[in-house]
Parts: structure tokens; sequence; C-alpha cells
């Protein structure tokens, strides 16, 4: 089936991956390397980063709720720190792919988010890119967030596409599977260069 729609996450894919502040973080402060993702990992579908997702607590719920999972686990890292750590670099070479694949295809986003921007650091250029999207999904207003395979079913059906119509692009491989699933042409993102690439192959666009 040929290819209709271009589904981009955003944080990983159009900005640089928020794993990369984790590391300069748990460096800077002494903690195990990749701390963070295994307390995110921790029960993953209800622990406090899910719940923040889904918008069942607030932000300073999550502060306290990350800190208890955080201390279980050996160390202490407050939520509050972790949240500003999501912004991450727009990648110039992803917003130039993603406004070609405007010119083409139609476009989503499915973003896990939080509802407070001012907590992970959104500013203008980011609602200036989100602005390209024919649609945006964030899980934080739906309530709802990848990989439940709704959300990528709500993101077809706003679309107006079937599934295998559809490529998928995130940095995480447990994002990407559900996507698969479906049907979607799923790509894991590990770096810029590797994405376009990638990308280009799927859709027959030169970026």
């Amino acid at each position: 089936m040929a290819i209709a729609a271009v589904i981009f996450d955003f944080g990983g894919v159009i900005t640089s991956s928020p794993f990369e502040a984790f590391a300069r973080y748990e460096a800077a402060r002494g903690l195990p390397a990749n701390f963070i993702r295994t307390v995110n990992a921790t029960n993953a579908d209800h622990n406090a980063w899910a719940r923040l997702e889904r918008s069942e607590i607030s932000t300073a719920e999550f502060d306290a709720a990350f800190r208890a999972e955080a201390l279980a686990l050996g160390h202490d890292v407050p939520g509050g720190d972790v949240l500003p750590l999501l912004a991450g670099d727009v990648r110039p070479g992803m917003v130039a792919a993603l406004k070609a694949c405007r010119a083409a295809f139609k476009v989503g986003c499915i973003t896990n988010n939080v509802k407070s921007e001012e907590d992970i650091g959104w500013g203008p250029s980011v609602h200036l890119i989100l602005a390209e999207f024919h649609h945006v999904i964030e899980s934080a207003q739906v309530g709802l967030r990848k990989p439940d395979p709704r959300i990528y079913l709500m993101m077809c059906e706003a679309l107006g596409v079937a599934p295998a119509e559809c490529v998928y692009l995130d940095d995480l491989g447990i994002n990407c599977k559900p996507a698969a699933q479906l049907g979607m042409t799923a790509i894991k993102v590990t770096g810029e260069a590797q994405a376009l690439a990638d990308l280009a192959a799927a859709t027959g666009l030169r970026f």
C-alpha cells in the first residue's frame, strides 16, 4: 500500500533525545548510568511518569512520587529535577524533513507529554514546529499514552488513513512495536542522520 502519512514522535525525533540530558544529569550527580530510565521503566504503565503523562497526577504530585520511586531504587532524584531535562534541542534536519513530508503526505505527531509546558521548557519555537503538523495528539490531553495501540489508531482516524499507509518514527523501540504490529512502517530513531536516511528510504523523498 502506498504511503499516505508520516507520523512523528516529538522528543528524541524532532528534538534531541532527553536521554542525553538524563545522562548529563546522572554524571553530574554521581548516579548510576541510565538510572532515570530505570525508574521510568519500573512498573512502566502505572508509575509516576506514566500517570503524569496521562494527566492523572499534577507536576507537584509527580515530584514527590518520582522521588519516592527513585529512593526505592537507592538514589534521591526529585521529579522536579527530571522534567526540565525533557525539552531537548531542535534538530533542523528533522524540521526540514517534516516540511518536505507535509508537502507530499499528511503529517501527524503523537507525543507523550505533560500538561504544564513550562515544566519541560517548551517555548515559541516548539509551537511553530507543532503548527506544521496536520494533527497533534498529546498524551496529557487525551489521557492515553504510547505504547497503547489506541493512540496510534486515534491518529489514523484523525488523518483519514489506514495504519498500513503510515510511516511512524519514534526513539523508543517499545513505542515502535505497536505501530509495526498495526501495519505501519516503523522507524526507530537513534540519531538525525539515521532517521533521515530511513525516512527517505520509506517515503521515496530526498532530504
